[in-house]
């Protein structure tokens, strides 16, 4: 899972720093000329709004490597005004959440515009993030089929996706009594990859350019 991250609008509707991406898509959507940026920290969002767009727009992914200016964060730059050309909104988004990994494990998807809520489960006994994951992705995949929905799927889990499109799973997680409710939930969903076909597109979450994916638990 990814770091709490900081945006920072130099140019937009009302120019500062804010803490989710939600907030900041408020304030560059559909503002032309708009320019932010994504940063790991506070301290790095707070010294480029300082600083001002100039040192980090544009500069694309050469710039954030080799040697980079002092106290510039290597990091691509977004490099749009409407972020929501990006994302397909008809979409499903989902995630995991673990207290402890391994640990109890829940999962989610919810839709991608409004979050609602579309299908949850858990808490799951004993099992890890990636297995979460990767048991919302072919939930997800499942309700489509289903439902007959065009709908696609985004999840912020490389693991999973590549499981997913493997039909199978990679996990280090010892099978006991302590796993078994996570394990059969997990062999179910390999049999049901293997036996059924789908035109659902897997799509990734890009986390960095556009915040947490809407499913996310928060747990960082």
């Amino acid at each position: 899972m990814a770091k709490q991250k900081h945006y920072v609008v130099w140019v937009g509707k009302k120019p500062g720093i804010y803490t989710s991406w939600t907030d900041c898509q408020q304030q560059v959507n559909k503002f032309a000329g708009a320019k932010f940026k994504a940063f790991d920290s506070k301290a790095a969002a707070e010294a480029a709004f300082k600083a001002g767009w100039k040192p980090y727009w544009g500069q694309g992914e050469a710039a954030g490597s080799g040697s980079a200016v002092a106290g510039k964060p290597q990091q691509t730059v977004q490099q749009t005004g409407d972020i929501s050309d990006e994302i397909d909104y008809n979409s499903i988004s989902v995630d995991a959440g673990t207290h402890g990994n391994p640990g109890p494990v829940e999962y989610r998807g919810v839709d991608t515009k409004t979050g609602e809520v579309i299908f949850s489960r858990g808490p799951i006994a004993k099992g890890t993030n990636n297995l979460g994951e990767f048991l919302a992705l072919v939930h997800a995949l499942s309700y489509l089929k289903k439902t007959n929905s065009g709908k696609n799927v985004y999840s912020d889990s490389a693991n999973a996706i590549k499981w997913v499109k493997q039909k199978a799973v990679s996990s280090t997680l010892v099978r006991d009594e302590s796993t078994k409710e996570i394990w059969d939930l997990v062999d179910r969903s390999v049999e049901w990859l293997r036996g059924n076909t789908y035109t659902t597109k897997i799509m990734k979450w890009e986390t960095q350019s556009w915040g947490e994916i809407k499913a996310d638990y928060g747990r960082k």
